[in-house]
């Protein structure tokens, strides 16, 4: 895909942009496709934090709270989400981040989707997703807050 192809939006004055959090959980050595996502979404307006590889879940929520992020996006090849993800949505929900949107992307077996959406994970993106469509559902689905400037930390 064209980088050319990824519409941008700009914040208008007042605003910051949407900030997403990239993260690779696990022992994954490919991170092509998070690197992707990434160059992607910034081309598409948003600030985007790219953790690297090998996160733990308290690594990822701890960086999402430092990096006072909007959304997660995790990236997994290696099949352990049935393990990963709960242990990242539980630590979410125990550090009152409730509101953050969390995706995931990857080889993640069709069967497995409804309970990864059960536990807090909003979409599964499979391959061939556009970035298009990823920075579409960021930006309708995020928080209402998201994108203001001066946020006075409420909804956390």
């Amino acid at each position: 895909m064209s980088q050319s192809a990824v519409a941008t939006a700009e914040p208008n004055q007042g605003e910051r942009k949407i900030r997403v959090l990239i993260a690779k959980p696990g022992l994954d050595g490919h991170d092509r496709g998070a690197k992707v996502v990434t160059r992607g979404l910034r081309d598409a307006g948003m600030e985007v934090i790219y953790t690297g590889l090998h996160q733990t879940p308290d690594m990822i929520v701890e960086a999402a709270l430092q990096e006072d992020v909007d959304v997660i996006g995790l990236s997994i090849l290696s099949g352990a989400h049935k393990v990963l993800f709960p242990k990242i949505t539980n630590l979410l929900k125990q550090n009152g981040m409730e509101d953050v949107l969390v995706f995931a992307g990857g080889i993640i077996p069709p069967e497995d989707v409804a309970d990864l959406v059960a536990m807090g994970i909003r979409v599964v993106f499979g391959p061939g997703t556009t970035l298009e469509e990823t920075a579409k559902f960021i930006r309708e689905n995020v928080r209402p807050s998201a994108g203001l400037a001066a946020s006075s930390g409420e909804g956390r």
